[in-house]
């Protein structure tokens, strides 16, 4: 089957923090190609690689060495600026803690957004993707924590990018409720076509990916495909 282009690939791509014994290193050589449209899990203990991968992909931290493109682009050669202007144009960014602003409403958090984007979703859009479509002029400490969370999805798919990263969307959220958000992603990945990083620590989530790669040590220990996606509501922990 014809995967799609490569939207991702990395080259000996390595990561390290201080020098000579003491140094730290967080990355130690990965090699790897995404396609378009995925859905993939990154999985493996605390202090693994994961993070560190993704934000070099996301533009959020450099390379020590190696290099990364996003199509033909070579992130690994932009200065600052060029970072800056990649991360904007390109990508959404999910974190574990929802960050929204708790003096504005969902559609306004949202806004923040689409004000500055160049081809922005419409904030009403963008929350109804997520089904937030009736909680739009809700304050965050109106909504429970998986609404909030996916208010964050929101404002960062409403932008368009070609890319979401999410690192631990559901780790401060019970099962139910991380379900979700997650089916929040997967319909965003199959019905807007972006490719989806999650990062996370539960084994049971690399059931909804395309592909799953695991992490040990600041390397890929393995890297699998699923033969079907299940669906976020069939999964639980």
């Amino acid at each position: 089957m014809d995967r799609g282009e490569v939207i991702y690939r990395t080259l000996g791509l390595t990561k390290s923090y201080g020098e000579g014994a003491t140094a730290v290193h967080a990355l130690r050589g990965v090699d790897l190609s995404v396609h378009k449209g995925e859905l993939l899990v990154l999985l493996g203990p605390s202090g693994s690689g994961k993070s560190t991968l993704l934000n070099i992909l996301g533009g959020l931290d450099t390379a020590s060495s190696g290099q990364a493109w996003f199509g033909d682009l070579e992130l690994t050669a932009l200065d600052a600026d060029g970072l800056t202007e990649y991360r904007r144009a390109s990508v959404g960014f999910v974190f574990q803690f929802y960050n929204l602003i708790a003096s504005l409403t969902a559609r306004e958090n949202v806004q923040l957004i689409t004000d500055i984007a160049e081809d922005p979703m419409l904030p009403e859009e963008a929350l109804a993707l997520v089904g937030l479509g009736d909680r739009l002029d809700h304050f965050p400490a109106q909504l429970s924590g998986g609404e909030q969370q996916r208010v964050a999805i929101a404002r960062a798919i409403a932008k368009r990018p070609a890319v979401l990263l999410c690192d631990e969307p559901t780790g401060a959220l019970d099962s139910a409720t991380g379900a979700r958000v997650l089916s929040a992603l997967d319909t965003i990945n199959r019905e807007v076509g972006t490719t989806v990083f999650i990062i996370t620590h539960n084994a049971v989530i690399a059931d909804m990916a395309d592909e799953v790669i695991r992490f040990a040590d600041g390397a890929i220990a393995s890297h699998s495909r699923n033969p079907v996606r299940r669906s976020p509501a069939e999964l639980s922990w």
